[in-house]
């Protein structure tokens, strides 16, 4: 704990424990309690100097661990992480993170990419199969109904009515979703992330999408590995979520209650990415210049394009195209890279997931900044405001196909096409004095074939 966090307790405890009520006699316990309830004393109640303690206690700044807060192991209303005992200080074993249902999923979620005709056909497909061979309720978005490609389908036209609807800003989705099926890109996921801004059920992502790097499945027995995961049967991989709050200058009263309830449910203004969060010069021709806080204290100014703060998951996004590493999203962490730095000398870092990074426009800087969040609900940045970000308790609970480690690679050699390369031909004509352990150097085989001639 900070000097000043000390300090403060130390005063605290102080009042609270005033000379009239001092407990280091025993013998002044009497007149401790005379003095209490003499009228002349008319002391403060003392549950009144609780409930003032208490209020006082939120003043604290919590005191947070290098460590990732602990994820919110339960995933919508029926879905959680199997309780496993293969622990390593605390530390689980990502291999041992498997889903478990403590009640049959019966609500699931199905988001399908839009625009796109290819995949009009397996959604119609899952849809009908769920519904009439699972028994489940389907969800789907309001806008689904209006494709006109859809409604011409007979098979759809015969489901339609069985479907239930949402609309995206209006309606919450919060506990009423068991399970969320993805057909698309990446892009289905990321909106599923957007979807549900406290705890996330679990996801099955089926690639249908361009480069679907975030989802491992695909289509073409979908109902055995449907099956075989409404059984129980699946490993799970916890994307980690960033929680970003966006505050106004002259609004001190949010701030206040931000560091009072940092530990408390989402503010309403705060917003969960799973990839990035991004601020830009924007239309601006002037370089960004950006202050970077990390627990409060100054460690940097970006002058640049701008700032891109990820999460591992992130991490393969656009932060791997501004040149920073690819993290496993099973690491703990928050990496934070430069946009196109005006400095040869900055770097990407990656940071401990148990920090708060605190982003806000320099002073000296000629223009204001823009703040995207996973690509979407941009924002004007002014002098005075500031971003703040932290690691959010609830993860996106995606269900592998294989395993944490043989998807993530999978997805780098298919996605990214990682560390291809033709290989390396072996020297023919050194192969039979390699074997034979000859040291004659190349030099020495011209010389031979020299005197041969």
């Amino acid at each position: 704990m900070r000097e000043e966090d000390l300090e403060l307790a130390r005063k605290m405890v102080a009042n609270l424990i005033s000379p009239s009520t001092s407990v280091e006699d025993d013998d002044d316990e009497g007149a401790t309690a005379a003095a209490a309830t003499s009228p002349g004393n008319s002391p403060q109640p003392l549950r009144r100097r609780v409930l003032d303690l208490s209020e006082r206690r939120k003043q604290f700044r919590r005191t947070r661990s290098l460590n990732a807060p602990s994820p919110f192991q339960q995933f919508g209303p029926c879905g959680r992480i199997m309780k496993n005992s293969a622990m390593v200080m605390q530390i689980q074993d990502p291999a041992s993170q498997r889903l478990t249902w403590y009640k049959p999923p019966l609500t699931v979620l199905v988001i399908k990419k839009v625009s796109d005709a290819s995949v009009l056909a397996p959604f119609v497909q899952l849809v009908d199969w769920l519904l009439q061979e699972k028994n489940m309720v389907v969800w789907v978005e309001s806008a689904v109904l209006e494709d006109a490609h859809l409604n011409e389908d007979a098979k759809f036209k015969a489901i339609r009515d069985k479907l239930v609807t949402f609309k995206d800003g209006r309606d919450d989705l919060t506990d009423r979703i068991d399970f969320i099926v993805c057909l698309g890109g990446d892009g289905t996921l990321l909106y599923a992330s957007q979807l549900f801004q406290q705890s996330v059920p679990p996801v099955m992502a089926f690639h249908l999408g361009s480069l679907g790097f975030l989802t491992p499945f695909r289509f073409d027995n979908f109902e055995e590995q449907l099956t075989s995961v409404l059984e129980g049967h699946a490993a799970l991989t916890l994307r980690s979520r960033l929680r970003c709050v966006m505050h106004r200058k002259g609004d001190k009263r949010q701030e206040a209650k931000m560091e009072a309830n940092a530990d408390a449910r989402p503010a309403a203004n705060s917003i969960l990415v799973l990839n990035e969060v991004v601020i830009d010069r924007g239309p601006s021709p002037y370089l960004s210049n950006i202050d970077l806080f990390l627990d409060g204290k100054y460690i940097t100014s970006v002058q640049g394009d701008g700032l891109i703060v990820s999460t591992p998951t992130g991490s393969t996004a656009y932060a791997a195209a501004a040149g920073a590493s690819m993290i496993h999203p099973s690491v703990p962490a928050i990496m934070v890279t430069p946009i196109c730095p005006h400095s040869l000398s900055f770097r990407p870092i990656v940071v401990p997931a148990g920090v708060e990074l605190k982003v806000s426009v320099s002073p000296e800087s000629r223009n204001t900044s823009w703040v995207s969040f996973d690509g979407r609900n941009r924002q004007e940045l002014f002098h005075g405001d500031s971003l703040r970000v932290t690691t959010s308790i609830y993860p996106v609970p995606c269900i592998c196909a294989q395993d944490q480690i043989s998807d993530w690679f999978a997805s780098l050699a298919d996605g990214l096409h990682w560390n291809v390369r033709k290989r390396q031909k072996c020297l023919d004509e050194l192969s039979d004095l390699t074997a034979s352990g000859s040291e004659d150097t190349l030099d020495e085989m011209e010389n031979m074939k020299l005197y041969d001639i």
